[in-house]
């Protein structure tokens, strides 16, 4: 079993979620962290939710997320859908 830890800033916590379930994964139900989803070969889990102060008015949220899969194959696979859905394109 191959598995990753990383961290996103500044993305809302009910959507890391949902990237998930878009992915093909289904919540496990518990509400409590971890928040669980299972798809496939491959598993995630939504660790924690911190927030991180750069200055005292600039505030943003760390979410600290674990990849699971079968194979390393497996999880870079996983891996790069899920940062696809994470990017943000400023403009």
């Amino acid at each position: 079993m191959a598995e990753t830890i990383l961290e996103f800033r500044g993305i809302n916590l009910l959507h890391l979620g949902l990237y998930f379930e878009e992915l093909g994964g289904v919540w496990t139900g518990e509400s409590d962290m971890p928040k669980k989803y299972r798809g496939g070969s491959w598993s995630g889990e939504i660790l924690s939710e911190k927030e991180i102060a750069f200055t005292p008015n600039f505030k943003v949220n760390s979410v600290m997320v674990r990849f699971r899969a079968e194979t390393e194959e497996e999880l870079a696979a996983l891996i790069k859908r899920y940062r696809y859905k994470t990017t943000r394109v400023g403009g």
